[in-house]
Parts: C-alpha cells; sequence; structure tokens
C-alpha cells in the first residue's frame, strides 16, 4: 500500500467520522471522531471473524500507517507546537514553578508509583514483568493529552488559571515523558549505564539540549519575524513558512543531534507565541493569520490522530487477562495521578504561594492520549511489549471516553458546589 494511498484513505475516513459526529453523534469533536472510529474497527473484526467479506485490507492499512513513526517523528513535533503558540506566555510565567513541578516530579512520581503497583498487580495473574518494564509502562501512561481537556475546559468555562496550568503542565510533561521512556527503556535493555554519571550525561543530553536547541531556533525565527513586523510587510506567507521551517526543522535537528525533539517544539512554540503577541501589540494583522492557519493544523491534526487511535485496535492481541489487569490498573493511574497532583504542590506551598488548585478536578483532567499509544508501539519485541501495549491502549481509551466525557459535569457541579458561576 504507497504512502499516498494510506494518507488518502486516512483523510478520508477522518472526513466521515468528523460528519458522523457533527451531525448525528454530536460528542465533543476529538472523542465523538475516535469512538467513531473504534465503532468501525470492532465491526470489521466481528465481520473478519465470522468470514464475511474481506476486511484484511483495514489490519494493512494500521500497519502501513505506522502509528508509531507518524506520531513520535511528524505529527508530535506539530502538535506541541501549536498547542505552545496559543499559550499566554505571560500567564505561563505566573504559573512557571507549579507548571515545572507538576510536569517533572508529578511526572517521576506518577511513573514510580504506578510501576510499583503494576508490578505487583501484573504478578498476581501470573505475568512476569521485570520491575523496570513495569516503571516504563508508568513512564509511558503518565502524560496526559491536553487536546480533549483544554476543549472540555473551553465549554464549561473553568477559568484562565486552570486552563493555563493544564496546558503549560501537558505540553511539558509530554516531552519529560518521552526523556523519561527513553531513559527508562536504555537502563531496561542495558544500552544505558545505570549510575549517576549515566543518568546526569543522558538528562543533560536530552533535556538540556532540547532546551537549549528550542531556545536558539526560537529566538532567531522569532527575530525574523519581528524584522517582518515592523517592516511592515503584508507578505503572511514567509511568516508561515518560517513557522513551518521552525518545527520540522527544528524537529529534525534535535534527532539528529539526539536531544529532545519534543522540548525543542514546546519551547520554539512559545517563541511563536511572543512572535504573534508582538504582531497584536502592533496591530499588525500577521498575528492573526498565523494563529487561524496552526489551529487549522492542531485541529486537522488532532481529528486524524484520534482516528489512528480508533483503528489501532485492529492490530492489538487482546486476552482476557488483560482486560482484568485493566480493572485494576485503571484505579492505580487515577490514584497516581491525584497523588503526584497534591503531593508535590502541598510541598512547593512550603516554599512559594502558588495558586488553590482542586485534586479531584486536577485527577480528572488526566486525559491520556497518542503520546501514550506512540510510546507503547515503540517497545522493541524483545520487551513484553504485547502486555503494555494492550494496557495502554485500553486506559487511553476508557480515559478518552469516560474521563473526557464526564470531565465538563464534574467541573460543573464543583463549580456549583462552590458557589461559583
Amino acid at each position: 500500500m504507497s504512502l499516498f494511498t494510506v494518507f488518502a484513505i486516512v483523510i478520508t475516513l477522518t472526513a466521515i467520522f468528523s460528519y458522523l459526529n457533527e451531525i448525528y453523534i454530536k460528542l465533543p469533536g476529538t472523542i465523538g471522531i475516535m469512538l467513531a472510529s473504534l465503532i468501525s474497527s470492532v465491526v470489521f473484526l466481528v465481520l473478519g471473524s465470522i468470514g464475511f467479506g474481506h476486511t484484511e485490507w483495514a489490519t494493512d492499512l494500521v500497519i502501513a500507517a505506522d502509528f508509531n513513526h507518524l506520531f513520535m517523528n511528524g505529527m508530535l513535533s506539530f502538535l506541541l507546537f501549536a498547542a505552545a503558540s496559543r499559550i499566554d506566555v505571560g500567564k505561563l510565567k505566573e504559573f512557571a514553578w507549579t507548571i515545572t513541578y507538576l510536569a517533572t516530579v508529578g511526572i517521576v512520581i506518577s511513573s514510580l508509583f504506578i510501576g510499583f503497583s503494576m508490578y505487583w498487580i501484573v504478578s498476581q495473574f501470573g505475568v512476569d514483568l521485570p520491575i523496570l518494564y513495569a516503571i516504563l509502562f508508568g513512564a509511558i501512561i503518565s502524560p496526559i493529552d491536553a487536546v480533549v481537556v483544554i476543549k472540555i475546559l473551553k465549554r464549561v468555562d473553568a477559568g484562565n488559571t486552570m486552563e493555563t496550568i493544564i496546558t503549560g503542565e501537558s505540553l511539558f510533561n509530554d516531552a519529560a515523558a518521552v526523556v523519561l521512556f527513553v531513559l527508562l527503556l536504555g537502563l531496561a535493555s542495558g544500552t544505558t549505564s545505570m549510575t549517576t554519571l549515566g543518568i546526569g550525561e543522558f538528562f543533560l543530553r536530552e533535556a538540556l539540549g532540547g532546551l537549549g536547541l528550542g531556545l536558539v531556533l526560537g529566538y532567531v525565527v522569532h527575530f525574523m519575524i519581528v524584522q517582518i513586523i515592523y517592516k511592515g510587510s503584508d507578505n503572511h506567507i514567509v511568516i508561515i513558512l518560517l513557522t513551518l521551517a521552525l518545527v520540522s526543522g527544528g524537529y529534525t535537528l534535535a534527532e539528529l543531534l539526539d536531544v529532545s525533539g519534543p522540548l525543542t517544539s514546546v519551547i520554539s512554540g512559545l517563541f511563536l507565541a511572543k512572535s504573534r503577541h508582538d504582531a497584536i501589540g502592533t496591530k499588525h494583522e500577521h498575528g492573526h493569520y498565523v494563529r487561524e492557519f496552526w489551529e487549522v493544523i492542531d485541529e486537522v491534526l488532532n481529528a486524524v490522530l484520534f482516528v489512528l487511535i480508533g483503528l489501532e485496535v485492529l492490530i492489538l492481541n487482546f486476552e482476557q487477562t488483560y482486560f482484568l489487569g485493566c480493572s485494576l490498573v485503571i484505579p492505580v493511574i487515577i490514584i497516581a495521578r491525584y497523588i503526584s497532583v497534591e503531593f508535590p504542590l502541598i510541598f512547593l506551598r512550603l516554599f512559594r504561594p502558588i495558586p488553590k488548585i482542586k485534586g479531584f478536578i486536577m485527577t480528572w483532567t488526566g486525559i491520556r492520549g497518542g503520546v501514550s499509544i506512540a510510546l507503547a508501539l515503540s517497545l522493541p519485541d524483545d520487551s513484553p511489549r504485547d502486555v503494555l501495549l494492550v494496557l495502554t491502549y485500553i486506559v487511553v481509551v476508557f480515559s478518552i471516553i469516560v474521563q473526557g466525557l464526564t470531565l465538563g459535569p464534574a467541573i460543573k457541579w464543583y463549580k456549583k458546589r462552590l458557589g461559583i458561576e
């Protein structure tokens, strides 16, 4: 199956599922699209199992699409960049300590709690899972996906504080989770030295390298955009091309230099947010054009992403024990989210004033998405890949559908309880 054929089929399915959701299903965009894709995939599996028609092409499509490669080496950089470019940099600075703590210490706490709990749970079902791979699963499933969350928060008017904190956390914990995943996978496979020096070198290269590259590239392109703005040029296509070069070229360069590509994309996106703010400040129309362009890119890529998530069920190997394991793992993941949010913030409040955030609401905003599935798909064949991939998929689907559909009512209930209109 050629690359263009795969592209054409996926775009067509995305358009059809988007139409069905808009006209009939009427759920929040990404949730409805994923649900339509998931139901269609299950129907294909049932038809194939009873020998009705030729359904192998659907499986071939998913394999050819190569979700892990497509997402981690393409879509992720654009999605992170687009989300970062819409952030209010001023508010991000205001909550910088809270966001940094949640996206670093929080994700480590969550990964460790899930890992040790997971290790004990699977042992009860007779599954031999090394402790490092159990913690690796924690790193896979800990990052939250802001796509669904932010759309729901805007619908129920959750407030700028919560929107900024959750958006910032999700951007940086995606990058942090990828770094932690690569480190743990290296330790588990023996390619990374399990010493303080080896781990320190890894973090310096990945995290600080990605941060530094993002700062340099972001500043250069920001300088070029500012020049265009103050020269009075009306060619907004040049700015759009510069931003496309920044995100795609920056991510590619990060891979060549072996530093964190996701972190490079986030930092570069923040520079674009500043550039757009400068354009608005000078009443220049470039800010509007660039915002609209990246909003379209973001919406289209997210729609495609959730279609692919629904289609992934076609290539997974489900066993009854996996569902039994998930009945215990899902509550553990929710508890881990609560602990990773509450404990760091309690500690941080001892040293500096930070906004009070209700633990229950922050816990329920912990919706997982494409990053988790892509990381699980990238596990090597000589690892316990099958069990971790299926567990990840079930948790992500549960998270998107159950938490995604109940987050809005939960926030409304919380605001009513506090007497907030």
